[in-house]
């Protein structure tokens, strides 16, 4: 039977409830701050989402701009769901408060670790969002994803990631960074850092890395660039590449 679950969160953001609906309830939007790529459809009611090969819609269930949003993906075979909801409020000084619902059903498997890799998670990509809203208001930006080699699904391929971004084993965010992809450097700010994530802030881009071994998964990266005309796929590669080469 699948197992229910909700994830709450909340957090203050850096803009006004417009620049915040724009940011959450906008494809371009949330390709900047959240994985995959999204087109909203607010007068079909829909929501689309794609992530490589994989490709998802739901019903938008609440719309009332800039304070509601809310969507629901359609139940699989098995009963598993997920439902989003966004509720925008304005706080002092140009800022807002945003409170943030995730539930819905997941297979029966899942246990509380599954759950807590779950919720951490969402830190993570609130935090993204609130350094768009502060470092790129106004701007949109691609999204690029790649995955390390299998081997990599270990929780000792984590210290090697750091290493190749030139980061101790224990960096502390607001420490400078600097790392070559191919033939460009990259210099930025550690602006996040978890034992399960790593997020490096440059002038035209948010860098995170994701470890995943508690699902099972390879070390992942999952890109958000605001330069003009970004090549997706080549993108992707050359990641793949860098990669393959930190983690082996």
């Amino acid at each position: 039977m699948p197992r229910e679950f909700e994830v709450r969160k909340e957090v203050q953001l850096p803009a006004d409830p417009e620049a915040v609906w724009e940011a959450v309830a906008t494809g371009p939007g949330i390709d900047s701050w959240f994985m995959g790529r999204h087109e909203v459809d607010a007068e079909a009611k829909r929501i689309r989402f794609r992530l490589g090969e994989m490709r998802a819609e739901a019903e938008i269930t609440a719309w009332d701009p800039p304070r509601r949003f809310a969507y629901r993906g359609e139940p699989a075979e098995d009963g598993t769901f997920d439902a989003m909801e966004f509720l925008v409020e304005a706080a002092e000084g140009g800022t807002s408060v945003l409170r943030f619902v995730h539930r819905g059903f997941v297979q029966d498997g899942w246990d509380d670790e599954y759950h807590e890799s779950f919720a951490v998670g969402w830190e993570m990509y609130l935090h993204t969002l609130a350094q768009v809203l502060a470092h790129f208001p106004g701007r949109f930006a691609t999204y690029v994803t790649a995955d390390g080699p299998a081997s990599s699904a270990i929780r000792e391929a984590w210290p090697k990631l750091l290493a190749a971004l030139g980061l101790p084993a224990e960096p502390s965010a607001g420490q400078a960074v600097q790392f070559s992809v191919g033939d460009d450097v990259i210099e930025g700010v550690l602006d996040y850092s978890t034992p399960n994530f790593a997020g490096v802030r440059t002038e035209d881009g948010l860098y995170r890395f994701h470890e995943r071994s508690l699902l099972g998964m390879p070390v992942a990266v999952g890109h958000h660039l605001f330069r003009p005309d970004v090549d997706e796929n080549a993108e992707s590669a050359a990641w793949s590449r860098w990669l393959a080469d930190a983690l082996s």
